[in-house]
C-alpha cells in the first residue's frame, strides 16, 4: 500500500473542502482496496491533519480558551454536530457503501461551493456572532458527516453566507471544528495502536505525509477563502462526480 500516498490524499482533502471521505471511498473503490483495509492507516492520517491543526492555529486556540462566550458557542455547535451524527449515523454508515452515492454528494458539494460566487466579501467579526450562526454552523458540520460533503467547506460557506469576514471564517471554521475532529478520532484510536504494533514504517509515513500535506492545505485554503474563489473547488468537484458516474459500475 502506498502510505505516503494516502497521507498526502487524505491530508490535502481533509482540509481543502473537496471531501476526505468521499475521496477515500473513491480511493478504495478504483484501487479494489476493502475499505477495511486501509481504514486503520486513514485514522493514522487524521492524527496527522489534527496536529497540523494545533501548530497553524495555536495562537487562535490560546485565544479561544480565554473567551467564554467563544466556548459556549463551539460547545453549542458540537452538541448540534453530534445530536445529527448520532440520529443519522446508520443512514451515514451506509452510504460509504456505494460509491455512486458519493459521486452525487461530490456534485452537491460542487454546487455548494459555486453559490459561494453570489456572496459578497462579509464584514462581521467573532465578536457578533449569534445564536442564528452558531445553529447554522452546527448544523452544516452535522450533515458535512456524509461522505463527499466537505466539513471545513460546509462551515466556511455557512459563516460567509451570514456575512463573517472570510479570514474570520476559515479560522473560526477549525477552531469550533476541533472537539468534533477530535471526538470521532479519539473513537478509532485503538486503530492507531494496532497499525503501530504491526508496522510502524506505514506509521510514520503515513502520519508524516498527512502532518505535511495537511499544513499546505491550510495554507492553500486561507489564501483561497480570502480571495472569495472557494468556486474554484467545485470545477474539480464537478469533474471528479462526472468521472465516477462514468466509470463506476453498479448501484
Amino acid at each position: 500500500m502506498p502510505y505516503f500516498l494516502l497521507g498526502i490524499i487524505q491530508g490535502l482533502t481533509e482540509f481543502l473542502p473537496v471531501s476526505s471521505s468521499g475521496h477515500l471511498v473513491l480511493f478504495s473503490h478504483f484501487l479494489n482496496f476493502e475499505k477495511s483495509q486501509i481504514l486503520a492507516y486513514v485514522v493514522v492520517c487524521h492524527f496527522g491533519t489534527l496536529f497540523a491543526i494545533f501548530c497553524f492555529f495555536i495562537k487562535d486556540i490560546r485565544r479561544t480558551l480565554k473567551d467564554m462566550v467563544l466556548l459556549w458557542q463551539i460547545a453549542l455547535i458540537t452538541l448540534i454536530s453530534a445530536i445529527i451524527g448520532l440520529l443519522g449515523r446508520s443512514f451515514f454508515e451506509g452510504l460509504f457503501k456505494n460509491p455512486k452515492l458519493v459521486c452525487l454528494a461530490l456534485f452537491i458539494m460542487a454546487i455548494f461551493l459555486f453559490l459561494t460566487r453570489l456572496f459578497s466579501s462579509g464584514r462581521r467579526n467573532l465578536l457578533s456572532l449569534n445564536i442564528k450562526d452558531v445553529l447554522l454552523f452546527g448544523i452544516a458540520q452535522g450533515f458535512a458527516i456524509i461522505p463527499g460533503i466537505s466539513r471545513s467547506g460546509m462551515t466556511i460557506i455557512s459563516l460567509l453566507a451570514r456575512g463573517i469576514e472570510p479570514e474570520a471564517a476559515f479560522r473560526f471554521s477549525f477552531i469550533a471544528g476541533i472537539p468534533a475532529i477530535l471526538g470521532a478520532y479519539l473513537l478509532e484510536a485503538k486503530k492507531v495502536e494496532v497499525v503501530f504494533n504491526n508496522n510502524i514504517t506505514g506509521f510514520w509515513l503515513s502520519l508524516c505525509f498527512s502532518f505535511l500535506a495537511g499544513l499546505i492545505g491550510l495554507i492553500i485554503l486561507k489564501t483561497v477563502v480570502k480571495r472569495m474563489h472557494l468556486d474554484y473547488f467545485g470545477y474539480y468537484l464537478m469533474v471528479v462526480s462526472i468521472i465516477g458516474f462514468i466509470f463506476i459500475k453498479g448501484a
